[in-house]
């Protein structure tokens, strides 16, 4: 069975910075593009920020310039590394793995289950 769990979310003050990070837990042989959307309240879930395992990266322009998304592909994880934080970025964020691989067998669109960032002061 294939996990993707997230941590790093919290409260923090306009202007801070927090660091999410995913791994994805299993047998896993391969994964293509590992991302980040979230979810605010009363909003669809969007796209923040992917990457493909080769490192080509895929930043929403709200966030561009903002938000740096880093993987270690050795040991399936991925990184949102988010500096000059704004209220409006308040979400449950999550984890995303558009394809993978498991002993032989594909996987498509394997989520986690969300981790909360809060932008108040």
């Amino acid at each position: 069975q294939v996990q993707l769990v997230e941590s790093g979310g919290g409260l923090v003050q306009p202007g801070g910075s927090l660091r999410l990070s995913c791994a994805a837990s299993g047998s896993i042989t391969s994964i293509n593009r590992m991302g980040w959307y979230r979810q605010a309240p009363g909003k669809q879930r969007e796209l923040v920020a992917q990457i493909t395992g080769g490192g080509i990266t895929n930043i929403a322009d709200s966030v561009k310039g903002r938000f740096t998304i880093s993987r270690v592909n050795a040991a399936n994880k991925v990184y949102l590394q988010m500096n000059s934080l704004k209220p409006e970025d308040t979400a449950v964020y999550y984890c995303n793995a558009d394809e993978l691989w498991v002993a032989g067998r594909r996987y498509l669109e394997t989520w986690g289950q969300g981790t909360l960032v809060t932008v108040s002061s």
